[in-house]
Formats: structure tokens, sequence, C-alpha cells
């Protein structure tokens, strides 16, 4: 071949290889068509009436939602099905993808082939570990990048540097496809970073399925990222018990729930319970605010004694007496009585509402003593005239009698965590005078930190369910009742279609052979066919298989006693820095939070890279945390834009006005600007602000959004102004000024905290985008024991 033949065929090398894996991906989604035509046809056939029948409409709902779920699948990944190849040494290749796909038909063996692998499967780890130095079988690694369904560009990384072969897309420093997902626009939603995900991401996610994790990460680290893809993980992983119990992920605030909720959706998941601490006891929606301090007062884990110190205080003693009139007698409950009651019921050790029944038997017992001593002493010898069965008659008697059940309710009533919760908060007693008066509260508003005591006070008073075990032993009658009239019209049917036949295999088989009605009403009562997220998110006392905390810092003692509750094995993963922690509640160290719970049994592990926060930013960030702590070391910036922060001075009156002139500035053509600014200027700026209503919950998806510092947690903009720093405590500030991915912004009218008093200019053009050299530094990612 010519010189001129070889130049040409290389110059077509490149539309090859697209051509090549459009063609691919073309099969991938006609296959994915094909599998989404085919689970549509099925929820429509079984939406289709079935008859009246109870076992008939549960199998219906039963299979609309298994069908409806994979439908959800299919839908979420389109678009975004395959990103990468992976090209082993030994000639074989595999497509990665954010589901798993096998061909329609099987092969001469009988198998039916993958034509795209699961990127949680073990084949394609590779894909992100694999280095130069450690190349795990590759040759050759390939990112695909897609917009819709065309493939719009390859990134080659060759493995093997003793393979000479090029295709033309060979991507010479690896980091193409990290960087553009890095400076891509934000939606004002997560994206997935299943395409991007680093080899110290890689070995979090894919962590062991035990005890508790702990990832430590900065700002821009990916941290919640990684808890979402180990979540996304663990379900592959261990489909059999996650799906059964579901997986519970934790957020600091519904905003955020919003924010991260189409990440496990695009990777194929839809059974994930997400919730944020407020949404945790079912039935109440916290939508109210409380001040710092009551937050703290609430969160304290001594606050557990004081609601048992308040439920003790409602099992009560007569002052002086209760009486009680019975069959022209008055019967006369004192504090002594009550008393030797209220002990013996009380070394049941059983919830309050749980042991009412035996309080109720002790009272009763008490007083029909009392009374059968009134009427049924001998007046010649002292001994007693009455029988057993005249004993019984007055016991019924008594429990038939409303005075003595008023008298119960005043000595030991029946109570609900809300009535109880609610008193405690309008009167808090066991509470020393400040803390009295900083939680005091007559509003119905429950707020965040209520829900750990109302599930405290669940837990203390049980429920008493006497009327809820009759009325299922009702149903359950109801339920074998009907199955026996099932299997009687399934016996007789059995019997008909069998009895001509003279054959050896003549025997009738009737379904009373193979199971009975007691069995067959068990199977009606599995057949519920929500998920089990969809239940958890019904059931408090629900124990999940997994939980995932974001922001776990943040969160009070109490609300780690409710999450305990509700995770008993204690397989866990709490996602967090302690550098960020901003609640006067939240605990901010791993020890103070699971040293109660599993004392030093824990695992854990730091992201050290920021992917987030160009250096010029993290650099000011980390100087305003130095000012208080000298030795503080931020993770390292994985890229630098040449963009300082830009720190500008308002006149007082004119604030409002300077920051629409700065958010004109740095609104893009495409992306999300944030004002963060203290709460009480909210409403002045909104005026001022497009599309912004102050109070509003935050649409993440406006080009413009207003948000105090804790509302911006774990959120990331293109850009991001800050107003008035000086109003915020260290943490906050932090956090506020680590949100940007692009352009920071700083506006104040007063004096600069600490670190910020230096910083002047204006925001500049970029000169380029580049990786930092500390970010390439190699780094131990191993988990610390």
């Amino acid at each position: 071949m010519s010189n001129t033949a070889d130049a040409a065929g290389r110059d077509n090398v490149p539309d090859r290889e697209l051509q090549g894996e459009q063609e691919f991906v073309d099969h991938l989604y006609r296959h994915v068509d094909v599998l989404r035509g085919a689970a549509e046809e099925a929820v429509q056939s079984a939406l289709a009436p079935v008859g009246n029948g109870r076992q008939a409409r549960v199998e219906r709902e039963i299979r609309v939602a298994e069908r409806s779920g994979l439908l959800a699948a299919l839908n979420a990944v389109d678009g975004s099905l395959c990103f990468g190849r992976i090209d082993l040494a030994d000639g074989d290749d595999y497509h990665i993808g954010r589901i798993g796909l096998r061909e329609e038909d099987p092969d001469e063996t009988g198998e039916r082939r993958p034509i795209l692998i699961d990127w949680r499967a073990p084949v394609a780890r590779p894909f992100y570990l694999a280095t130069g130095h450690t190349p795990m079988g590759l040759r050759r690694r390939r990112h695909i990048t897609t917009h819709g369904r065309a493939v719009t560009a390859l990134h080659d990384e060759l493995l093997d540097l003793s393979d000479h072969e090029r295709t033309g897309h060979e991507d010479p420093t690896g980091d193409a496809v990290l960087l553009a997902a890095l400076n891509s626009a934000r939606t004002g939603r997560m994206a997935d970073i299943v395409r991007t995900i680093q080899a110290d991401q890689d070995r979090i996610i894919r962590a062991p399925h035990r005890g508790v994790l702990v990832v430590e990460g900065g700002p821009g680290t990916g941290k919640t990222a990684v808890a979402l893809h180990r979540a996304a993980f663990l379900l592959y992983e261990h489909r059999e018990l996650l799906a059964r119990r579901a997986v519970l992920i934790v957020g600091p605030n519904p905003a955020f729930l919003g924010y991260i909720g189409e990440v496990l959706p695009s990777l194929g998941e839809t059974g994930v319970l997400l919730a944020s601490l407020g949404e945790l006891y079912p039935g109440v929606r916290a939508t109210g605010v409380d001040t710092p301090r009551a937050a703290a007062v609430k969160g304290r884990r001594d606050m557990a004694d004081v609601l048992a110190a308040v439920v003790a205080d409602r099992q009560a003693l007569p002052d002086p007496v209760i009486a009680v009139a019975h069959d022209r007698e008055v019967l006369m409950l004192d504090a002594d009585l009550v008393r030797v009651a209220r002990d013996r019921t009380r070394a049941q050790r059983l919830p309050h509402n749980v042991a009412r029944e035996h309080f109720e038997g002790h009272i009763l017992n008490t007083l029909t003593d009392m009374h059968a001593e009134r009427i049924g002493t001998d007046p010649y010898d002292g001994g007693s005239l009455l029988d057993d069965s005249d004993i019984t008659q007055i016991r019924d008697e008594l429990a038939a009698n409303p005075e003595v059940w008023t008298a119960i309710d005043q000595l030991w009533p029946r109570l609900t965590p809300q009535q109880l919760i609610a008193d405690f908060l309008a009167d808090p007693g066991h509470l020393p005078a400040e803390d009295a008066a900083a939680i005091r509260r007559t509003t119905s508003d429950w707020t965040p930190a209520d829900v750990p005591l109302l599930d405290e006070a669940a837990e203390l008073l049980g429920e008493d369910d006497r009327e809820a075990r009759a009325a299922a032993a009702r149903e359950r009658g109801e339920k074998v009742a009907y199955a026996q009239g099932v299997l009687e019209v399934a016996y007789a049917s059995r019997t008909y279609e069998f009895e001509d036949r003279d054959d050896e295999d003549s025997e009738v088989l009737g379904a009373h052979d193979i199971i009975d009605a007691e069995r067959m009403a068990e199977r009606q009562d599995e057949t519920d066919s929500r998920s089990a997220a969809e239940r958890a998110a019904a059931d408090r006392t629900w124990a999940f298989g997994h939980i995932i905390v974001d922001e776990a810092q943040e969160l009070s003692p109490m609300a780690w006693r409710l999450l305990m509750r509700r995770c008993p094995t204690r397989s866990m993963t709490l996602v967090g820095d302690p550098a960020q922690t901003a609640e006067e509640a939240g605990v901010g160290s791993w020890d103070g939070i699971l040293a109660p719970y599993v004392e030093d049994r824990w695992t854990h592990t730091r992201l050290a890279v920021n992917y987030r926060t160009p250096t010029e930013i993290m650099d000011l960030a980390a100087e305003v945390v130095r000012a208080e702590r000298p030795g503080f070391e931020p993770p390292r910036s994985v890229r630098s834009t040449g963009v300082h922060p830009s720190v500008r001075r308002a006149d007082p009156d004119g604030l409002a006005a300077a920051v629409a002139r700065a958010v004109a500035e740095l609104t893009p053509e495409e992306g999300r600007v944030a004002v963060i600014a203290p709460r009480e200027l909210h409403a002045t700026l909104a005026g001022r602000l497009p599309g912004v209503t102050a109070g509003a919950e935050p649409d993440l998806t406006h080009t413009v959004v207003l948000l105090d510092p804790r509302q911006a947690k774990g959120l990331e903009f293109d850009s991001v102004l800050v107003v008035e720093p000086a109003r915020y405590g260290t943490s906050d500030l932090y956090v506020a000024l680590t949100r940007a991915t692009q352009h920071l912004g700083i506006i104040h009218t007063g004096d600069l905290p600490k670190g910020l008093a230096d910083s002047s200019g204006d925001v500049s053009d970029a000169p380029g985008i580049r990786l930092t050299d500390s970010a390439l530094d190699p780094m131990d990612s191993a988990l610390e024991e």
C-alpha cells in the first residue's frame, strides 16, 4: 500500500470508529425500545379488568407494579445508556452502561449473550480502576460521549503501551471527559458521575456491605454523589435483601432531596426512599422553623430522659382520692392503693400505652376486692360469703361502669406522641428555665427538631393495639372463610374434571391436597403490591436494610437515636464534613455520633480531591477557616480556572442594587447563579432579583436562586454571590464560599471577616482550564480502619 493510501486510511479511522460506536448504540436502543414496548403492553394488559375477586385485584396490582418499575428504569436511562468500552488484552471487549442488557435471542448454548455491562458488575470495575501502571488486563479504555442517542465524541486511553494500534481518538492525558463534566453548566439538578467515577470514589462505592462506613470529604469531593452511587451498587449487589428491606437516604432538607432526586433513577434504581429528617415520622410533615437555640435544646441526648420523665408524670396518683360510685356504694381510690397498682405495672417495663392494660387489671382487682369486702363479709365471723363466680360477676360489673374508666383515664391516660409532645412544648417541664423558654411553643406547626421527639415519644408510649388486634382477627376470619370457599369451588371443579377417568392417573388431586384455607389466607397477606420504599415510608417501625446519611455531622443526638432505631443491623454509610458543622445541635465528630451505638466498630475513609471548586476559590475559603483553625487543610482542587473571586464593598442603602448588578455580571448564558445571603435580607433582595420570591421553597432549576448558607449545603452552582459574609459563622461562610464551580463574588457593607479582609478585585475572563499539579499527586485511597 502506498504512503498516500496509508495516510487516507489513517484519516478515515476516526470516522470508522465513530460510525461503529453509533451502530452499536443504535442496536442498543432498538433493543431498549422493544423492551419498553413490551413493558408498556404488559402494564396495559395488567390494568385490564379482572373481576371483583380480591385475589385477582392483588395479583393485578403486583403485575402493574413490576412492569411499571421496569418501564421507569428503561425511561430513566434513555439518552445516556452507554458511556464506555473496555478492550481486554485477550481480545475481548465490553461496553459499559447504566444498566445491563442481554441479546433477545439465545445463542447455540441457550444463553442470552450480554451486550451491555452494568457499571456495577465486577467485569466493569477496570473501567474505573485501571492505570498504565496497573492495567488490570486492559489494552484500551474508551469514553463514549452521547447527546440523546447520537454518539458525539470518543476519548481513548491506551493502557498497554506496547500496543501500537491507534484510533485517532486518543486522549493524551485521559482527563478530557472529567474536565468536560466539571466545566459543564449546572442545571439545578445533580447529575450522576457514572461516566467519571475516580478510583478513590470507586473503592468507597464498592466497599463491603457491613457495619458503618464513614465517608469524610470537604466541599466538592463528590461525597454525595459517591453515597448515591453506593446506594445503587448495594441494590445491585444485594438485590434480594435490600429490595425487601429498602434503602433509606437522609438529606438535610427537601430542596436538597429534589436536587439529588434524579441521580438514582438515571442509574436504573427507583425503589429507594429519600427523606429529610422532618419527613421521617409517618403522618407528620415538619415545615416549621426553630431558632438555633431551640433546635439545640431539642436535639440534646438528655432529652430522652426528659421525655421519659414527662411520660412518668402522666401516670398519676390521686390527690387525695378518687371516688367511684358503684351499686349504691362509693369506692375510694387513694394514693397508696393506686401506687401499688402503678408500681406493679411499671415493673413490667412496658411502654406506657401497652402497660395500661396491666394497670386496668390492677385497678379493677383493687375495686373488686374493695366492693366484695363491703357486700360479702360475714358479719359474724368476718369470712367471705361470696364464691368465685360472685367475684367474677362483681369484676365484670365494675368493668362496665363508666366511672371506673373515667378514673383510670385520669390515672393512666392513653396518649398519642403528638399529644404528649404538643403538651410538653406548651409547658416544658423538667428543663432549666432558659431551655424551657427556648423551646416553649403553642403553635401546631411541627419542626424537623420535633420529629426525633415524636419518635422518642412513640417508643415510650407504644401502641395500645387491642382494638387493632380485634379488627385484624375479624379480617383474618373473613379471609379464611373466603379462601375456604375458593378451595371448595376449586375442589368441586377438579373432581368433575377427573370423575370419568379410570386410568392409573385418575386419582383426584383437589386444591386441598396442596394448600389449606389458612395458608391461602397467609398468601393473600403476603401480596402487598406496594414497593418496600412505599411501605417503609408509612411504617415508623420499619427496619431498613441500609441507611445513607448526607451531611451526617449536622444531625443531633436525638436524631441519631431515631435513625439507629430504623436500622437495627447498623448497616450505614455516613457522609459529611466536620469542618462544615453549622447546627448547634450537630454532633460534629464521628466518634461522638457513633460511640453510643457501635463504640469503635466503624470504618473511616476520606475523599481528598475537590472536583467542584477551582483552586482560586478554594484557597480563599481555606483562609477563612485557617483564621480560626491555623492547621486546617482543605481538599486539593482538581483544576484551576485563572478566575479569582471578586470582593466589593457596597453602600448599605444601595446593597440590593449592588447585588442585582453583580448577579447580572455573573449570570452566564447557561448555568445557574446562587445569591447566598442572611435570611433577614431575603425580602429586600428578592424584589431586585428575577424570578425570586422571598420565603418560598427555592426552585433550583431557576437561573437565579436566593438561599441562606444552610439551605445551600450540598448544592453547587456555576456562579455564587455571597452577601454580607461577616454575618455568618465560620462553618456557614465556608459552605457559602465553596458552592461555585466557576465564579465567586462577595459583596459587603461593613468590615470583612478574617481571611477575606485582604481580598479584592473584579471577576476576570478565564484564560483557560487546566488540572492543578497537586490534584495529580498519588494518594492512598484505601479504607482506614
